[in-house]
């Protein structure tokens, strides 16, 4: 199978994985953040953060959302240096943040090992308005990487910026869910025929767009209920893009 799906913790289940395995890490951690204090960011729950009074959706809470400034970056350190491990000489590292855990991310990827490159944006369209303020529309990628990178190993010109909004009505199954649109262009950066890694897989976006793109997956999620929704999408994936010269009959 192009794809493997661990569900558990993170720093466990990647303690047990070979060296140098990935090619690139994509991954969208817990922010820890969508509140004005320190009391609102670690008392209340993701789904009291991030989902509207008004939404009709009933999408389940996810763990992880409850550490302190300095709680955060500390664990954000000690995974990306355990991926840092996982990951090829020349790969790369992408993680998604918000305006208020720019700098934390920005600290804690450098201090586990990785070469910061830079930030990318994620447009939000349908972002509301606030008045007297400037709208918040757009989410943020840091990305580094591994020691140089080879770019004849993988000649992509990648934009800095993506526009798409997030999923909606039946097609959105986690609270935090990134769009598919913009995971296919994300996963670009691992080199065709490579194997991304997302040790916080939520409904298996990430993993969804590098099947699509021709990279192989490994991913992990702690929450069942969403490792459960990740891998029959996963498996809908590999179903949907398989075709009959791909499959060997056996008597």
């Amino acid at each position: 199978m192009p794809f493997s799906l661990h569900q558990g913790d993170a720093l466990s289940v990647l303690a047990q994985l070979p060296d140098d395995c990935v090619d690139a890490v994509i991954t969208d951690p817990p922010y820890n953040s969508g509140g004005r204090t320190a009391k609102e960011r670690t008392g209340r729950s993701a789904k009291q953060k991030y989902t509207s009074a008004d939404a009709k959706h009933t999408l389940l809470d996810f763990t992880g959302e409850n550490m302190d400034q300095r709680s955060y970056g500390f664990w954000l350190t000690q995974i990306m240096t355990e991926a840092h491990r996982l990951t090829k000489t020349g790969g790369t590292a992408l993680l998604f943040t918000d305006w208020r855990q720019l700098p934390i991310t920005t600290d804690a990827i450098q201090a586990a090992g990785w070469l910061w490159r830079g930030v990318l944006a994620w447009h939000k369209p349908a972002a509301r308005p606030q008045k007297g303020r400037f709208t918040q529309n757009c989410e943020f990628v840091v990305w580094a990487s591994k020691g140089a990178i080879d770019a004849s190993r993988n000649p992509v010109y990648l934009p800095g910026m993506y526009s798409a909004s997030q999923p909606s009505g039946s097609k959105r199954q986690h609270i935090t869910q990134k769009p598919v649109e913009v995971m296919r262009e994300l996963v670009k950066i691992c080199p065709p025929g490579g194997t991304v890694l997302d040790f916080c897989a939520g409904s298996g976006s990430t993993g969804v767009a590098a099947l699509l793109e021709g990279r192989d997956f490994i991913g992990v999620e702690k929450t069942t209920h969403y490792a459960s929704i990740a891998a029959d999408r996963l498996t809908e994936t590999i179903r949907q893009t398989l075709g009959q010269d791909d499959m060997v009959l056996t008597a």
